[in-house]
């Protein structure tokens, strides 16, 4: 098989702008064996027999399902919760509804960015992934979006904030309450309270209608919009910040069919995946491709960069950035970048989407350019990059 150093067309070639970085800071959990085989990953994501493990899931308290994020769920439980609110993500709600608020959002960032000359790029790709998010789950009665925007990253920051030992923990619960407290009054409280008055299509309304409680209901708008929001920033910069340096790749993009233009996105997402590894623990037996076994109660750790650029599904130079890779391998998708089986991402679709029409819009400006490159740090609790510091600039309306 040829590896990636013996690439008979791009010998040693490497577009991955976060791979030396992962490579340095990925920390898989203690004990947890680590998946890199595309296939084995992908059985072991997909089994009824795995369960959500890594990052907290180990320490919640499962004996109160309807407590806990659906994140944080398995079986039947997962899927009664992901099945309620399914149609929000689906590909007709995308068209007819969030399509809507995508133009309406990327109308507002034009005239900022055409008003201001110059602009942070990943400031105006949060404030397209917030007002998505926000229109999915319900977040639409706040005093600005702006606001809420702020107030949601500043708890989602409270896990990068957080410091080790006794004083940290304490430190990092204080902010948290507080944090958490600013944005159910000013963001969840009026939100549900104007779906009670009159409910909608969206996540609020639906937990209205299933009586959820008070905290399960500020623990799902927060994985919802940590999931849609925090990665769909990154993955928007990532993707811009890979067009502006290759030329003919902007041309295609912008020259394509809307297919082509979600092949270009998938093939960055499968060499950048923002999420890099994920977690499951074996309730029973589990058997997987190439030999892979899990004993019950053994922890596996799926790499999804290492899956993404294994070269029984990718071919030879799994890392060129190839947007005919899929199509040629007959391969669906994304590789495994969103997930797989029952946790599999549930607003991929969402995401590329939004990211697809950000970037149309964008490069079609008069006089659009990077002035200058991001950097690109790690962010531990997520085991993903960040990109911040890119700044872009058009001519003025």
């Amino acid at each position: 098989m040829t590896t990636a150093t013996a690439c008979p067309v791009h010998q040693g070639r490497d577009d991955r702008k976060s791979g030396a970085l992962a490579e340095a800071h990925l920390a898989p959990q203690k004990g947890a064996r680590l998946v890199t085989s595309f296939a084995a990953g992908r059985d072991i994501l997909r089994s009824a027999r795995v369960r959500q493990a890594g990052s907290t899931a180990e320490a919640v308290d499962l004996s109160k399902p309807d407590e806990i994020s659906f994140f944080f769920l398995d079986g039947e439980l997962h899927r009664k919760r992901r099945a309620a609110v399914a149609g929000l993500f689906a590909p007709k709600a995308i068209v007819t509804r969030h399509r809507v608020v995508m133009e309406r959002t990327m109308d507002k960032i034009v005239a900022r960015l055409q008003a201001q000359g110059s602009a942070a790029l990943d400031e105006l790709s949060w404030i397209m992934a917030v007002d998505v998010a926000a229109e999915i789950i319900g977040l639409t009665d706040s005093d600005s979006s702006e606001n809420l925007a702020l107030r949601v990253k500043r708890v989602l920051d409270s896990s990068i904030e957080r410091k080790p030992g006794r004083l940290g923990n304490l430190v990092f619960n204080l902010k948290m309450l507080l944090r958490v407290s600013r944005f159910y009054r000013h963001d969840m409280a009026p939100a549900i309270a104007a779906r009670r008055k009159a409910p909608r299509e969206d996540v609020i309304s639906t937990m209205i209608e299933a009586n959820f409680s008070k905290k399960t209901m500020i623990m799902e708008c927060l994985s919802y919009g940590g999931a849609g929001m925090m990665t769909t920033r990154e993955f928007i910069v990532m993707c811009a910040w890979h067009l502006f340096e290759k030329q003919a790749l902007r041309e295609r993009f912008l020259g394509g069919p809307e297919e082509d233009q979600f092949a270009i996105l998938e093939e960055i997402l499968r060499l950048e995946p923002v999420a890099s590894l994920l977690h499951r623990r074996a309730a029973e037996p589990v058997e997987a491709a190439d030999g892979q076994t899990l004993a019950p109660g053994e922890l596996a750790c799926v790499s999804l960069r290492a899956v993404n650029t294994d070269e029984a599904i990718t071919g030879a130079c799994p890392y060129e950035l190839d947007p005919d890779r899929a199509k040629r391998m007959k391969v669906n998708g994304p590789y495994l970048s969103f997930g797989d089986g029952p946790h599999r991402c549930p607003g991929a679709q969402v995401a590329l989407h939004e990211t697809r029409l950000f970037l149309e819009r964008m490069f079609r400006l008069p006089g659009i350019r990077l002035l200058s490159e991001p950097t690109v740090s790690w962010n531990p609790f997520i085991q993903g990059y960040e990109l911040r510091g890119a700044r872009i600039a058009c001519d003025p309306a």
